[in-house]
């Protein structure tokens, strides 16, 4: 029933700029932490941002001064903001949230992924 749909992936050259959007929909109670994930090939997935429900922010080391996350509650949606873009960033971007689908229940939920790919 909870759903994450992500969008704003593309193709960019290096030092170019992309914004992707994540919107969490379907039976919620409350929404927590929220956050981006990145898998590029041969290589397991790691942390680009997370963000709070107080917004408070955490960034990977490799996105550290590049990259921006944002959310807007009213609108049940995550943002990130990819700056000064590198080949290195080239990866499928996946959407995560833990949600609360009742006071007492809560979950992790993944997006379907969203291909980035940045052209030297």
């Amino acid at each position: 029933q909870v759903q994450l749909v992500e969008s704003g992936g593309g193709l960019v050259q290096s030092g170019g700029s992309l914004r992707l959007s994540c919107t969490a929909s379907g039976s919620i109670f409350s929404i927590n932490t929220m956050g981006w994930y990145r898998q590029a090939p041969g290589k397991q997935r790691e942390l680009v941002a997370t963000i709070t429900s107080g917004g408070s922010t955490t960034y990977g080391a490799s996105v550290q001064g590049r990259f921006t996350i944002s959310r807007d509650n009213a609108k049940n949606t995550v943002a990130l903001q990819m700056n000064s873009l590198k080949p290195e960033d080239t990866a499928v971007y996946y959407c995560h949230s833990v949600i609360g689908t009742t006071p007492m229940r809560f979950g992790n939920y993944w997006g379907q992924g969203t291909q980035v790919t940045v052209s030297s």
